[in-house]
């Protein structure tokens, strides 16, 4: 495959995942968590700690190609370009479920979100491990692809997001996160999503301190 029709596959198919298999992992979450809010900061959370650990996973797999194939590589391509071409070939040896537990283990000590005691952010494994093989393999194109950076309280900014349906659509800062932008060198091909209200630093703050009290 090329890199523009792999390109076109891996952008279509984060496109489904937010389609799909979110709202599986939303409808699933629901049952366990009353307040939507919650339920969808955990979902973007997971996102977001899935590119993370996959690209991570994807930084040591390449220096270990690197330096298994530099010993007998001759050309005629570069040794970079052999990597990569070995890396599309062989996807499958990537460890997705050490990826999958790193997310786990990153979302257990998020502050910003909570899980009822009997029960375990691997219920929305199925989601994570889809993001994390759509993020890995995002890695091998060129440019790779990533998402947008996005904080609580940040200005709302349109070409990074929509806003949700529920936002108040006069606010101008971002209360908290539904889905992560995807960014082809630092420009969005695809919009994230946001919810917007009034107020929005400041219910962030309270949250914070409310939830601060309750581990101290």
């Amino acid at each position: 495959l090329t890199n523009a029709s792999r390109h076109a596959y891996l952008v279509a198919r984060f496109g489904d995942i937010y389609a799909q298999e979110r709202l599986d992992a939303e409808t699933l979450l629901r049952t366990y968590i009353s307040d939507m809010e919650m339920v969808q900061r955990i979902i973007y959370i997971a996102a977001v700690e899935a590119f993370h650990a996959a690209k991570m996973a994807y930084r040591h797999f390449k220096m270990r190609v690197r330096k298994t194939l530099s010993l007998g590589h001759s050309g005629p391509e570069s040794l970079e370009d052999t990597v990569l071409d070995y890396i599309v070939r062989h996807e499958d040896l990537y460890d997705v479920q050490a990826s999958v537990n790193e997310v786990i283990r990153s979302m257990n000590i998020n502050p910003k979100i909570s899980f009822p005691p009997e029960i375990d952010f691997i219920v929305i494994s199925s989601l994570i491990r889809e993001l994390c093989r759509v993020a890995f393999s995002m890695q091998t194109l060129i440019p790779p692809l990533d998402i947008a950076f996005g904080t609580d309280g940040e200005l709302f900014n349109e070409t990074k997001y929509r806003r949700s349906f529920d936002s108040d659509f006069t606010a101008p800062l971002v209360a908290y996160h539904v889905w992560p932008a995807l960014i082809e060198n630092d420009v969005v091909i695809v919009k994230g999503e946001a919810v917007t209200k009034r107020g929005a630093l400041v219910r962030t703050f309270i949250k914070g301190c409310i939830k601060g009290s309750h581990q101290t």
